[in-house]
């Protein structure tokens, strides 16, 4: 789907890693959608006009699975190129959550997946979310860097 010429410029997109008791990440199998049908990707969407990121996470989340975003913090943002001249060019805000409530997904997910690091590769994953979902595990690999006080 090619995008109209006056449309063109980028499009801020939240996506949550929303983890589990064990410390496994949710993805979705897409639906019904014009992108990447049958792919799986996190949670996640576009910010609304007049919505602020935060707004839009909550939103998001709760729209694709009934789950209630708790403790948002925000990780990382990744540039989504067009992969064909006139394709959608997306910015991807990552946020972190925990989330509370039964799992029902929307008419956009056809399934769910709680998956960890050595699972990543069954799955194919759509919007480059797998190129973060590898940077925040690598990262929360990573010990902290201790801060000096200042005298």
């Amino acid at each position: 789907m090619s995008i109209a010429e006056t449309d063109i410029f980028p499009i801020p997109v939240v996506r949550l890693i929303v983890k589990d008791d064990q410390g496994r990440v949710l993805i979705l199998r897409r639906a019904n959608s014009v992108h990447a049908t049958g792919s799986w990707c996190l949670p996640g969407g576009k910010v609304d006009y007049g919505n602020t990121v935060e707004e839009a996470a909550t939103r998001e989340l709760e729209e694709e699975t009934s789950l209630v975003c708790h403790s948002l913090r925000f990780l990382f943002y990744q540039d989504s190129l067009p992969p064909e001249p006139g394709e959608m060019h997306c910015i991807n805000l990552y946020f972190e959550c925990e989330a509370s409530g039964n799992l029902v997904l929307n008419q956009e997910s056809s399934e769910y997946a709680w998956i960890e690091p050595s699972d990543l590769k069954g799955y194919e994953i759509a919007f480059r979310n797998d190129l973060a979902l590898l940077r925040y595990w690598e990262e929360k690999r990573r010990p902290k860097k201790h801060r000096r006080e200042r005298p």
